[in-house]
């Protein structure tokens, strides 16, 4: 579906297939005042706010283009006809679960407002989805090694790749945290990182491992760029005034991923491997959810599953064995 976004904007732009309604007057006024709600009552994130805006302007768009916006207008079947199309184009779980995360939450904050909404509720299905059902895809000790040493200085950057990779395995860092980091928030004499605009909207200091400082100080000193931008991380090629991109950091950890021979090469895969290896040396849920900066122990609960001396303890003898 992503791919056939690029052919779709050219087929407009030459009339041959007509353009996409855009929202003006009520329906831009009712995103504006969502997003308000979104950003300062919930703490959502500017990624998620996005999203989510982005489906319900499809909603409104089909059903009041050209009309007064009145929600007791909008009926069941609008609802259930609204996410079958959107399934359609992308049928799987986790788009199920976007749409029907961004329904749920406009109409409950349409509620606040006296609307009635319980019927059209009533209609969005929860999709199967057993979020704690697999493991934490988490690298191995042997695997690490690889993904570190791949950084040859045959490649461009091989300095500026390995600290970003150390960020995200030493301190779990997501790829968008990495792409926010400034100088400024490197306090090299106490050893600490400062995280601003984080996920959860608040300000962490992590300390700084040393192996994680070495990677960052051979980065700077040798190999980034002369640039007036405060961004750690710079472009290597001009212009160089401008930081490295998250889809950059991305390619980053997933060629390094490929250089070493590992099949997937999702960045957060580093982050399930801090978890598990905090799990493994006795850490606890709560520590997991502190480093890794969870706003819900919810989330961190999938790493009990890689707990293997916790699970032997709580193991229970089977039926019939002589244990």
């Amino acid at each position: 579906h992503a791919a056939l976004m690029p052919l779709l904007a050219i087929l407009r732009q030459r009339g041959v297939i007509a353009d996409l309604p855009t929202p003006s007057g009520p329906i831009a006024e009712e995103l504006s005042r969502y997003d308000a709600y979104m950003f300062d009552t919930r703490g959502l994130a500017s990624g998620t706010r996005s999203v989510r805006l982005r489906i319900i302007e499809r909603l409104l768009v089909h059903k009041f283009a050209g009309h007064p916006l009145d929600l007791q207008e909008l009926q069941p079947q609008d609802i259930r006809r609204f996410v079958a199309e959107q399934l359609e184009l992308r049928n799987t779980i986790s788009n199920a679960v976007t749409i029907n995360a961004a329904l749920r939450g406009y109409l409950r904050w349409r509620s606040t407002w006296g609307d009635s909404v319980q019927a059209l509720l009533g209609v969005i299905a929860s999709p199967a989805n057993w979020t704690h059902a697999s493991l934490p895809r988490a690298l191995q000790s042997r695997e690490v090694g690889r993904v570190l040493n791949s950084f040859t200085p045959a490649l461009r950057s091989p300095k500026r790749g390995y600290a970003i990779v150390r960020l995200a395995l030493d301190l779990g860092l997501r790829c968008i945290e990495i792409n926010r980091l400034q100088l400024d928030d490197i306090d090299w004499q106490h050893g600490t990182l400062m995280l601003r605009r984080t996920k959860s909207r608040r300000q962490d200091v992590l300390p700084l491992p040393v192996p994680t400082g070495k990677a960052l100080e051979a980065y700077l000193r040798h190999e980034r760029p002369l640039t007036s931008n405060r961004s750690v991380f710079v472009r290597s090629l001009a212009p160089h005034d401008a930081p490295i991109s998250v889809d950059a950091i991305h390619r980053v950890i997933r060629d390094a991923f490929s250089r070493a021979g590992i099949p997937h090469g999702r960045a957060h895969a580093l982050r399930h491997t801090l978890a598990c290896r905090l799990i493994n040396s006795g850490g606890s849920i709560k520590e997991v959810a502190d480093v890794l900066r969870h706003r819900s122990l919810n989330t961190s609960l999938i790493y009990a599953k890689t707990d293997c001396a916790g699970l032997v303890e709580v193991a229970l003898p089977w039926p019939g064995s002589p244990a």
